[in-house]
């Protein structure tokens, strides 16, 4: 069946074509060759309209073969390829096109590119790299060819010469690319932290801030080193600063803050905590914390109630599954199985839905990722507020 995502792909070469064939109606040209052209590209179309993409694409590449001059067509074509997953083929017809001596500038640069974007499909980052790099060097499309490179640094994780080049391409576009040095820093900090390199590890987290004020992940790697090294006071006060930065991140953090406030004994100060961010945060993780505060310290019967309450302004799974777990406790053997049932069924549910969404590609995981596993964008994979949210 014939696939609309595909008419949309052979659209660029339905272009390129009819630019052609617009093009060599002002040239003296053999009437013949142009008949044979124009006979092949009105064919082609015949084949796209009639829901047959592969005999499209086999009639313009033929086109593309028939005359050497149509350079957008053979561009257009080997961007399809790629696209639809036949990289080395892309990769010939590309390679083909550069051994051309008659190409202009701007068709040379063109080729370049398509064949950097193959390798990096391809998979083959060092031919990748390396031809972006020259592109950079010669100072032609130096934008472009830096965003490429960030992206295969990015792949290869090698973070000091992703920061390089994306503080380069900030100076060359000024358009700021705080966000990602900021988690190409965390990345580092990571790294150096695991390596028991304690002083680097801040040093990192320290110009991630210094790239974004705003970046929750620093502050929540910094206060688990605090942690780590029993400054408990600060790691509490810097987990409430990443929860007020950006109050997504609430889930990560919640259970560690929790940890700090027992081991400094200051209910107070986790439950007013507790209570702000309730009346902030969308989702259900503060309630279901400041549940357990009520249990403890008011007793199951008066975190029911709250709970109960609560529910009815953040429906959720999760809090069904605890104001279940609470009822169990105190239930009758009559009621037992029915709350039993319930709790198992919510808890099923919950494995079963994505807790996370990223907001720009609608990448859907269970678990937090910093770099959205799909698109590979930063800081982009999101709790979702609803009934199978977090």
């Amino acid at each position: 069946m014939f696939e609309l995502g595909l008419f949309w792909l052979l659209l660029p070469v339905v272009a390129a074509a009819s630019w052609f064939f617009a093009r060599t109606g002002t040239e003296l040209v053999s009437g013949a060759r142009v008949d044979r052209l124009s006979s092949g590209y009105f064919r082609g179309l015949s084949h796209l309209l009639n829901e047959e993409p592969d005999k499209a694409i086999e009639v313009f590449l033929s086109i593309a073969e028939l005359d050497q001059e149509a350079v957008e067509t053979q561009l257009a074509l080997g961007s399809l390829f790629r696209r639809r997953g036949e990289v080395g083929r892309a990769i010939r017809l590309h390679q083909d096109l550069l051994k051309r001596d008659n190409l202009s500038k701007a068709q040379k640069t063109a080729a370049l590119f398509e064949l950097g974007e193959d390798y990096l499909r391809a998979g083959l980052l060092d031919r990748s790299e390396a031809l972006f790099s020259d592109l950079v060097a010669a100072d032609i499309e130096t934008a472009e060819a830096l965003r490429k490179l960030v992206t295969i640094y990015e792949a290869e994780r090698d973070w000091p010469r992703a920061i390089d080049h994306a503080e380069r391409l900030e100076q060359l576009t000024g358009r700021p690319q705080g966000t990602v040095i900021a988690h190409y820093r965390c990345e580092l900090a990571e790294r150096a932290r695991s390596r028991g390199q304690l002083q680097i590890a801040q040093d990192e987290l320290e110009q991630a801030l210094k790239a974004d004020p705003n970046c929750a992940r620093a502050e929540i790697l910094a206060a688990g080193m605090a942690m780590e090294q029993g400054d408990v006071t600060r790691a509490v006060r810097t987990f409430e600063r990443a929860a007020r930065v950006d109050m997504d991140v609430l889930p990560l953090l919640l259970d560690a803050l929790m940890a700090g406030y027992e081991q400094l004994g200051d209910n107070d100060r986790a439950r007013q905590f507790l209570t702000e961010m309730c009346a902030r945060y969308p989702g259900i993780a503060p309630v279901l914390a400041l549940s357990r505060h009520i249990a403890r310290d008011q007793g199951e019967e008066a975190a029911e109630t709250y709970l109960a309450r609560e529910l009815r302004h953040h429906p959720s799974v999760a809090g069904l599954s605890r104001l279940a777990q609470i009822g169990l406790r105190r239930a009758s053997e009559e009621t037992r199985p029915v709350l039993v049932a319930i709790a198992e069924v919510a808890d099923r549910m919950i494995d079963q839905g994505s807790g996370y969404l990223c907001r720009r590609c609608g990448f859907g995981a269970r678990s937090h990722h910093w770099q959205c596993p799909s698109c590979k964008s930063w800081d982009t994979l999101k709790p979702q507020h609803r009934l199978l949210g977090e």
